[in-house]
């Protein structure tokens, strides 16, 4: 593998061997020629971009670094304009080609972010942006992107159906297409993060990265391995959609079925064809994370670093916290928290099962001697136990329920899992034993 120097044009070549024809065993290899982004497009790209974009920070995080054992540094893509990476290579692409593009404007398609970043890069070039999303978008991602002035088409069941569509009508209205990932100007305006990070922090050991279709470790991973190849690019997919994982088992590009996942922003069911080079050959390793992972770690951002991460923004930290990515002891790990545009209703129900999930909010029911003093010395013993009631139902009238009970069902917030353990073992002292079994009970201390 070479990378391009300084004088050199936009492109590498690399070379791939394709597989045989099954029905010809005496065909030979055929050699094909695959083109990716070289380091010096990425530095023209940060040239370009000088000025124009946000330089994100890169902060070290004293709590995860202490949970893991590792230097965790967490590189806020959540705090760039339109709140993504995603405006990097967009406005690389616009802004590097703009004479290219006529009257009509520039067209896009995304689950929400790169319709941002696309709507936010055709405002700096004053040029008219249309964007197709998928179906299911939420209306939050929607309204987001007409904000930044972009028009919205809502076409697709995946992403991909909404790129088909886009690039029809690209051709149909003369509009100039935006891939999300799938182009190279986009590819190494995301790798100018690589560049920030290794100046921000050059001893570096690993980098984290969230995967979709490629073009984000794509970039990160030419313009890091060029100045450092020793360092780790760990590539993190939900494992809903586990599309690039895919790829390196089969050993190219294949497709793959999308399951419902808090992480849409990476919901792409087929790497792209312009990344997968670099996903070969410089991504060391992909790991796949689960919902309830980046459930919680949404919710750690938020609470420890005051970080909004939407769910493929906090999928590399769902990794570390896993155990999916195990880094040395006192490693250097940078954490790319790529987004932070999640929808409201789904944050809300996010935080909510965060703290079921984390031990935080207990909901238990009791069935109780029906009588004035009753409930209200339940309730006591909680609240002397230090416990917060935040919810309570009751049931009088209900078949399966003796006339001389009522049924009365808690939410308590409790400090933590042993916390909530010590409410429970008071409330069965005195004669209060759960009728339903405790939700909430968390998985760590």
């Amino acid at each position: 593998m070479r990378h391009g120097g300084a004088g050199e044009c936009g492109w590498a070549v690399f070379r791939q061997t394709l597989p045989r024809d099954p029905g010809n065993p005496y065909e030979e290899e055929r050699p094909t020629s695959i083109p990716m982004v070289t380091p010096a497009a990425i530095r023209e790209a940060a040239l370009l971009l000088l000025g124009k974009i946000i330089r994100t920070p890169l902060v070290y995080s004293p709590t995860f670094s202490g949970m893991t054992g590792a230097e965790v540094y967490l590189k806020l893509e959540a705090m760039q304009k339109a709140g993504s990476f995603k405006v990097r290579g967009a406005a690389n692409r616009i802004l590097s080609q703009r004479e290219g593009i006529g009257n009509q404007g520039v067209i896009a398609a995304s689950a929400g972010n790169h319709a941002q970043g696309v709507a936010v890069a055709a405002g700096i070039a004053g040029a008219p942006a249309t964007i197709v999303m998928p179906v299911w978008v939420s209306p939050g991602k929607q309204e987001a992107a007409a904000g930044y002035g972009a028009r919205i088409i809502l076409n697709g069941s995946t992403l991909q159906e909404s790129i088909d569509h886009a690039m029809n009508l690209a051709a149909e209205r003369s509009m100039t297409f935006i891939h999300p990932y799938n182009d190279e100007a986009v590819i190494a305006g995301q790798g100018t993060i690589g560049l920030e990070i290794l100046e921000d922090l050059p001893d570096t050991g690993s980098i984290v990265v969230p995967v979709g279709g490629g073009g984000l470790i794509a970039g990160i991973a030419t313009a890091v391995k060029a100045i450092r190849p020793d360092i780790r690019i760990i590539g993190v997919q939900a494992a809903a959609c586990p599309s690039a994982a895919a790829a390196r088992e089969t050993g190219g590009p294949a497709t793959v079925t999308a399951h419902p996942t808090i992480a849409d922003g990476i919901r792409v069911t087929r790497t792209g064809d312009l990344t997968w080079p670099a996903i070969r050959d410089l991504v060391d390793t992909i790991v796949l994370v689960d919902e309830a992972a980046m459930v919680n770690a949404i919710s750690a951002l938020l609470e420890r670093k005051k970080v909004l991460a939407e769910g493929a923004g906090a999928a590399p930290l769902a990794a570390l916290l896993s155990g999916a990515v195990t880094p040395a002891p006192g490693e250097k790990i940078v954490l790319v928290i790529s987004g932070g545009n999640v929808d409201a209703f789904l944050l809300e129900r996010i935080i909510r099962k965060g703290l079921y999930d984390s031990g935080r909010v207990l909901q238990c029911t009791f069935e109780i001697e029906e009588g004035v003093r009753a409930l209200p010395h339940l309730l006591s013993l909680v609240a002397a136990e230090g416990g917060t009631i935040s919810r309570v139902e009751q049931e009088r009238i209900t078949p399966d329920l003796p006339l001389h009970l009522i049924r009365v069902t808690l939410e308590i917030e409790v400090r933590g899992p042993r916390h909530g353990r010590r409410v429970m073992a008071a409330l069965e002292t005195a004669g209060y034993p759960m009728k339903v079994p405790i939700q909430g009970t968390g998985t760590h201390p």
